[in-house]
């Protein structure tokens, strides 16, 4: 590898806005960040299935897509 063209790398400390803290490696020594695994509701479990059916719905139309 050459000498002085790679950034440094840190063990990062991630800081989610529900509160969640983990570590991940970067080039960031810190990093904040909106959502995460633990308040994410796809990952929690409270998506609401009927919501996303609507979305997925609406871009079909949008697209002509047939769905099956």
């Amino acid at each position: 590898m050459r000498e002085g063209i790679h950034p440094e790398y840190h063990q990062a400390k991630v800081v989610c806005n529900c509160g969640n803290e983990f570590v991940t490696g970067s080039t960031k020594p810190e990093i904040h960040v909106e959502i995460c695994s633990k308040c994410h509701p796809f990952y929690t479990g409270t998506q609401k299935a009927s919501a996303a059916r609507g979305r997925i719905d609406k871009f079909n139309k949008k697209y002509g897509v047939e769905s099956k």
